[in-house]
């Protein structure tokens, strides 16, 4: 158990570069992670559950296992930061790609790609940066939650909004149900567990090789966006980089003063702008390539890729700086207090 603690705390201290590490691997031998994409059924609803979808469930359940009922009160205590963290996923991404594809005159194929991740809730990846770097992860699942319950509303209507009037059709029910597998259903788990065998000293040995397993579903569902649409990354030129680059570190710099402006604490401001910059761009992706409405531009679908690779690997990188300014500060402080 002890080498697996080890293993876990070298995971999380080095995402980034593992992370990194498996996107070029794959790159060069998609097949290596071809199974992340493998189909297992089709639920009653018509959702797709695909082996990533086991993947997602796991890293869910790892952060369940951190989460205490102090977390909820003091979530429920302040409603309003669930409420300012919606306005911020549904203002600040959609405007800021929409200003994105006019300073860069982005094609329209592109633009549209482009608009349509802006428009997407907040992903799944975001929970485990916010886990991973001392964000609020309650708040974290909460803003996930609420951002993909409106999706069905606010996705198509900002989209038609900001992009010249195209439609795209989302089913809310599916959409409902697919947050509730992979999302809701495993986090609840983990946090009952938590609550039952929180004591339990065997239990608390386990939850320490949780972020190690958490860090590797990451690797594994990048891995799996590349072994399906990595060859098509380099199609369209270095203008797809610039804008996802663009769009994305934006996203978390006006995420944070989001926090900053209400009055957030420190994890708080950390997780609002990891949740704004990270959006769901798998959702958008499988959008791009399953809606009627984006059959004649595929290009869209290439920008949500990239998006969805880079936001996971860009978010890994903020973690990390994040989890390293608490180790500098937190060493500063033994020695200040040594001295």
């Amino acid at each position: 158990m002890k080498q697996l603690q080890k293993f876990s705390k070298f995971l999380s201290d080095y995402t980034s570069i593992v992370v990194i590490a498996i996107a070029v691997i794959t790159f060069f031998l998609p097949s290596l992670m071809g199974w992340v994409n493998f189909q297992l059924f089709t639920d009653p609803v018509a959702n797709k559950f695909t082996s990533q979808s086991i993947i997602i469930g796991v890293i869910m359940f790892s952060m369940g296992l951190t989460l205490t009922t102090d977390d909820f009160k003091i979530l429920a205590q302040r409603p309003f930061d669930i409420c300012i963290g919606a306005i911020a996923q549904y203002l600040i991404m959609p405007f800021l790609a929409f200003f994105i594809t006019k300073l860069l005159h982005l094609p329209a194929g592109i633009a549209l790609g482009l608009i349509l991740v802006g428009c997407c809730p907040g992903g799944v990846s975001s929970n485990i940066m916010s886990y991973l770097c001392g964000g609020d992860v309650a708040f974290s699942v909460g803003m996930t939650t609420v951002s993909t319950i409106l999706s069905p509303v606010m996705t198509p209507l900002m989209v038609s909004l900001l992009a010249s009037g195209a439609k795209i059709t989302i089913h809310g029910l599916p959409m409902f149900i697919s947050i509730i597998e992979t999302v809701i259903v495993p986090v609840a788990i983990g946090f009952v567990l938590n609550y039952a065998l929180g004591k339990n000293k065997t239990f608390k040995e386990v939850q320490k090789v949780m972020p190690g397993i958490a860090v590797l579903g990451l690797a594994c569902v990048v891995g799996g966006v590349i072994s399906s649409q990595g060859s098509k990354f380099f199609q369209s030129g270095v203008v797809i980089f610039v804008a996802v680059l663009l769009h994305n570190g934006l996203g978390y710099f006006f995420g944070y003063c989001a926090g900053r402006l209400t009055g957030m604490n420190t994890a708080k401001k950390r997780t609002i702008s990891i949740e704004v910059g990270m959006q769901n761009a798998g959702l958008a992706t499988n959008l791009a390539t399953t809606t009627a409405q984006f059959a004649s531009t595929p290009e869209s679908a290439i920008i949500c890729a990239v998006s969805c690779v880079w936001h996971s690997i860009s978010g890994t990188l903020l973690a990390g700086l994040f989890a390293q300014y608490d180790k500098m500060k937190a060493a500063h402080k033994e020695t200040a207090t040594a001295k």
